[in-house]
């Protein structure tokens, strides 16, 4: 049965008009928001007057998209060719997932252009669903911002997947156009990252030449560069300066800059006259008086040496007397501190080692030690193993995600599933369409270390998500793949659980290895928020 006033099926009920509607080559298309019925949640809804044939290709694109499963591009649920203008109210139409954000238009005109790196990450995320849809022959378009949503976590979403027509080079076009607004904010400025400016004028260029062969290729050139220091001017001999001697470098081009700011007017010097030392970048001096030398601190040394004999000294010996006692105040304090740490760590290990043994006796004050015969007094007892059912200390944890497509999963909370505080947790990204991680791959989860091989009797999982399914393996390494790691339990978690082995298991890594999700308000997650090891009985 189909509405007479859209000729749409029953199961979609039309709320609001979301968009204005959109003059196409073979009709109208109005967007709206919908409830559906069946599965009581909201969608987008597109319908295309007229339908039948006028919409046959639209429909097709539509189609093509629905086989896509990308957080960039907004699955397609349903879509259908209707009736065609012969009966009244027919349509064609196209339901589409609701996102939920803030419109990219509206964020560019509350806040302003983006920060750089914030448009890389916008942009690049959406061009990698558009080369997914290029991948299978699908021209996207409709790329503007007003279909842009902005979803919490970073990610990003598109509405109205597909446009009513779209090319592939229309595509690259539209994502450097999104990039340049999104660092201007639409104003007549200039691109101020030069790689960027570049990179927009190869999306919109038509010159094969020059132009962006593909959308990939606009994702590798978007990825974040490598955030480094200002590079240091290759020295002509190949050395390069150790922390101290740069700082002292930098600290001296500092003064020399100073001292020329400052100075009232120019200093003449004398045949025989040394260069004055810029008073206002070196420290109040310890102590007056010929000879006297200052340190700063551990890293600079800032000698101050009186210049009273090289006026007398034409004959340049001054000089060369002054760099020998400058390697005397600089060497003799370093060679003072090497010989204190050699005293030092001969006491320790002779004396307070022999006293050690001397102090201990029958009296009970401290029991002797026993040597065994043939053993290597100086190698230290191994530690014992946990008790049975005891802790094991996890000394790592990474995320192990050999499926994934290089998106971090939230690896810098990891260490909040070990930290002994239940109310912190490590959770997935979430995932949309299916509790199956979308469809995406069949699993992620976190690697523990524990220091050395032990030998495990299982793990006990808290979890604020319950209803999520979980496997423990054992073995492997962190580079091997997960057919390494053998299942020594599974289950599903309850919030607090108690998973325990077949048999004991001696390994260095457990792998806890999600492999179903629970619902959460923008999809599917699941979460860790303690994981502790226990020893085998």
């Amino acid at each position: 049965m189909t509405s007479t006033t859209t000729g749409l099926p029953d199961r979609y009920r039309p709320l609001d008009q979301v968009a204005p509607d959109e003059e196409t080559p073979t009709g109208v298309i109005r967007s709206w928001r919908a409830r559906d019925r069946v599965l009581n949640r909201d969608v987008a809804l597109r319908v295309h007057a007229p339908g039948g044939p006028a919409a046959r290709e639209w429909i097709n694109r539509a189609l093509t998209a629905g086989g896509l499963a990308t957080p960039a591009l907004a699955m397609v649920y349903d879509a259908a060719e209707g009736t065609g203008r012969s009966e009244p109210g027919g349509a064609a139409y196209v339901v589409n997932e609701w996102i939920e954000g803030i419109r990219l238009s509206d964020r560019l005109a509350t806040d302003g252009p983006l920060a750089e790196r914030e448009a890389r990450a916008v942009v690049r995320r959406l061009a990698e669903g558009v080369a997914e849809a290029h991948r299978v022959g699908l021209a996207v378009g409709g790329l503007t911002p007003e279909h842009v949503v902005l979803r919490p976590g970073g990610l990003v979403g598109l509405l109205s997947v597909p446009a009513a027509i779209g090319t592939e080079k229309g595509d690259i076009a539209a994502l450097g156009a999104l990039l340049e607004l999104c660092l201007t904010g639409g104003r007549p400025v200039e691109i101020s990252s030069p790689d960027l400016a570049a990179l927009v004028r190869r999306a919109r260029s038509t010159d094969p030449a020059t132009g962006l062969s593909s959308v990939s290729t606009m994702v590798s050139l978007l990825a974040d560069r490598p955030r480094t220091g200002p590079q240091e001017t290759a020295r002509p001999d190949g050395l390069t300066d150790s922390g101290w001697v740069r700082r002292m470098r930098d600290r001296r081009d500092l003064a020399d800059a100073e001292e020329l700011d400052d100075a009232e007017e120019p200093v003449r010097m004398g045949r025989h006259r040394l260069p004055p030392v810029p008073g206002a970048a070196l420290p109040r001096p310890l102590s007056a008086g010929p000879g006297s030398h200052r340190v700063e601190d551990e890293d600079d040394l800032v000698l101050d040496e009186t210049f009273a004999a090289a006026e007398d000294d034409p004959a340049g010996t001054e000089p060369a007397r002054f760099a020998r006692r400058r390697l005397a105040v600089i060497g003799l304090p370093l060679l003072a501190l090497a010989l204190v740490v050699v005293i030092g760590w001969w006491f320790g290990t002779n004396v307070l080692s022999v006293a050690g043994s001397v102090e201990g006796g029958p009296d009970g004050s401290t029991p002797q030690p026993s040597v065994t015969a043939g053993a290597d007094p100086a190698e230290e007892p191994a530690p014992a193993p946990p008790a049975a059912g005891a802790p094991v200390p996890i000394t790592g944890a990474t995320v192990f995600d050999p499926f994934g497509d290089g998106e971090p999963e939230n690896d810098d909370d990891v260490p909040l599933s070990y930290d002994g505080d239940p109310s912190t947790a490590w959770s997935t990204l979430n995932y949309r369409g299916s509790a199956d991680f979308g469809n995406l791959k069949p699993g992620v989860g976190v690697l523990y270390d524990l220091g050395s091989e032990q030998t495990i009797g299982g793990v006990a999982l808290r979890t604020t998500q319950p209803g999520a399914t979980v496997e423990v393996r054992t073995g492997g390494s962190p580079d091997a793949a997960l057919e390494s790691f053998p299942v020594a339990a599974s289950g599903e978690l309850t919030g607090d659980d108690v998973l325990t082995f077949g048999e004991p298991a001696t390994s260095r890594y457990v792998l806890v290895w999600v492999t179903g999700l629970v619902p959460v308000d923008d999809g599917f997650s699941a979460d860790l928020a303690e994981v502790t090891v226990t020893a085998a009985g």
